[in-house]
């Protein structure tokens, strides 16, 4: 059963994996990733419900940056789906800037998220964990920092009543079938068969 009504407005927020090269001049430019995907499929699929589709990712982005600007690009849009994937530069900036991010602070900020939205908005969430394939082989390091961060997403589903996108799980099956950089070329950013893969998740998650 679809879960989506008519006229609905879904939001996709997260960092470079949902930016995926959207125009900042064009607000309707959904990029040329998973949100896009998801929407040409979902528009195509079910054209007499009018849904609406909105990209506010930004290419970079962790936890603190979304706290920052939620008000203006996610509540002040009032969207009645919340799409968040977010997380891999949690991990990352501790490797490449030495920069980190604890479970702690990821968890307290993404529950921050999560209370502003459902104290804001009569929104449905979608969670989408981060994930990371083991290339280049320094990938694999990541995994200590990454893991407890995906769990945190899992938990945080839970318990706002949230639908998850298990992503590391699927991207790990998916290297069973060709190589990590068939999916994800630097482990991180997925190639077009990778937000294919994600978009297929995405909508299994709402039924469609």
């Amino acid at each position: 059963m679809m879960r989506m009504q008519k006229n609905e407005v879904v939001l996709f927020q997260g960092d470079s994996i949902t930016d995926a090269g959207r125009s900042r001049d064009n607000l309707r430019d959904l990029g040329h990733g998973y949100a896009h995907l998801v929407a040409a499929q979902l528009g195509a699929a079910y054209p007499e419900l009018n849904l609406q589709f909105v990209n506010r990712g930004i290419s970079g982005h962790r936890v603190p940056d979304l706290l920052g600007r939620w008000q203006e690009d996610c509540l002040d849009l009032k969207p009645t789906w919340v799409s968040i994937y977010i997380g891999i530069n949690d991990t990352w900036r501790r490797y490449d800037r030495d920069d980190p991010t604890s479970t702690e602070q990821f968890e307290q900020g993404y529950r921050e998220l999560l209370t502003r939205t459902t104290q804001g908005l009569d929104a449905k969430l979608i969670l989408l964990e981060p994930f990371v394939l083991p290339h280049p082989a320094d990938r694999k390091q990541w995994r200590e920092d990454l893991d407890p961060k995906i769990n945190v997403v899992r938990e945080l589903a839970r318990e706002f009543g949230a639908l998850l996108v298990p992503l590391d799980g699927l991207f790990a099956q998916a290297s069973m079938r060709a190589e990590s950089a068939y999916w994800a070329p630097d482990g991180v950013h997925p190639s077009p068969a990778g937000h294919a893969l994600i978009a297929r998740a995405w909508m299994e998650a709402i039924q469609a």
